[in-house]
């Protein structure tokens, strides 16, 4: 990559694609729970199903079943859309937004129609071949569907302020333990439902700005396996976390996959 800083977008918008990827072709998915009854509130929920969780019939030719082989897809796809966009959008940081305020405006989220057309526009006939013929995509001209949330979540996450209350950082996320991608914060106690949790009395003031480290594959995975509410009031520590026999599935299967180092 030509700099440090286009260097480092490129691993979050291959996150990003890889977490729309992994979410369609992984054999690994949540196992919904029993709700657990609030007059009986000592009571613990065990994730110990031992059926194993459906595959998703929905692609039948996506290297699910290899992570290797599932890696280098999305790393082959990801350099492709990548290096085909517009150069201030590989570029796009927190820092340039504050002296170029217009590019907030032009990559304002959810981003509009033509903007989303315009960036699919140039990019590689392989790509929506690829998508296609792997099942991720109805048909080509399906693109901006498929890479609307990819493209969104990216510039989301190059542009996201640092956060002034989070004074520690692990090297590795906390989930897969792969260290070699870009991690993201996730608020274990949700911010939508700090005012609840306070009414409710499910934790102290003091917690509801606790955070875990985790890659976006993985952050994607929890908010899947509960609502907001759910994982305020059950699943509010990494270790609760893991408890899930579907978590633990989940994380074995995907920390086997891997890219090259760029």
């Amino acid at each position: 990559m030509a700099s440090n800083t286009t260097d480092n977008n490129y691993q979050i918008f291959r996150e990003c694609l890889s977490t729309a990827i992994v979410e369609k072709s992984n054999p690994r998915q949540p196992t919904k729970l029993p709700k657990r009854r609030s007059q009986k509130p000592h009571r613990s929920v065990k994730a110990d199903d031992p059926t194993p969780p459906p595959i998703n019939s929905e692609i039948s030719s996506l290297p699910r079943a290899n992570p290797e082989d599932l890696a280098e897809f999305i790393d082959f796809i990801a350099s492709e859309i990548f290096t085909s966009l517009p150069v201030d959008l590989q570029t796009l940081t927190y820092s340039i937004l504050q002296h170029n305020p217009s590019l907030e405006d032009i990559y304002a989220t959810p981003l509009p129609r033509p903007t989303l057309e315009s960036l699919t526009a140039t990019l590689p006939v392989s790509v929506a071949e690829s998508l296609s013929v792997y099942g991720l995509i109805p048909d080509v001209t399906d693109m901006c569907d498929f890479l609307n949330p990819v493209f969104a979540e990216y510039v989301v996450g190059v542009t996201r302020p640092p956060p002034v209350w989070a004074t520690t950082r692990t090297d590795a996320c906390e989930i897969c333990e792969r260290d070699w991608i870009p991690l993201s914060y996730h608020h274990l106690i949700p911010r939508g439902v700090h005012a609840k949790v306070l009414k409710k009395g499910w934790h102290d003031e003091w917690m509801l700005n606790s955070v875990a480290w985790l890659c976006r594959a993985c952050h994607s995975f929890v908010h899947r396996i509960a609502s907001n509410e759910e994982l305020a009031r059950e699943w509010y520590t990494v270790e609760r976390i893991l408890e899930r026999q579907d978590v633990q599935d989940w994380a074995r299967w995907v920390a086997r996959v891997r890219w090259k180092a760029t």
